[in-house]
């Protein structure tokens, strides 16, 4: 395992998917509580990232695409370098993962 911190770069389809994903929650659930907490957990997951093979290679996607199951939702990244990995999709696993190649 390395000693090399992993930087996390945020793509803007990434930040866009979970602003869109905050205020989908918060309008079915009108819950600002609620909503935050889901967004407050797919960041913390993002950051417990210490290895760039921590996680599964991503079944529909493959190699060397990764993700990360937070509640029913995917964080799609892949490794840039030794150390550094993007975050490219936050996906709502309730959807067809068809919709994760467009």
């Amino acid at each position: 395992m390395s000693t090399t911190k992993i930087v996390i770069i945020w793509s803007d389809a990434a930040k866009a998917d979970l602003k869109f994903l905050h205020e989908r929650i918060l309008f079915k659930t009108k819950s600002l509580a609620n909503s935050n907490n889901v967004k407050r957990d797919i960041i913390e997951a993002s950051k417990k990232i210490t290895f760039l093979e921590q996680y599964q290679v991503d079944e529909f996607l493959g190699d060397p695409y990764r993700r990360i199951i937070v509640r029913h939702f995917k964080i799609i990244y892949v490794p840039l370098n030794e150390s550094t990995i993007s975050i490219l999709k936050i996906f709502d696993t309730y959807q067809s993962p068809e919709k994760l190649k467009k």
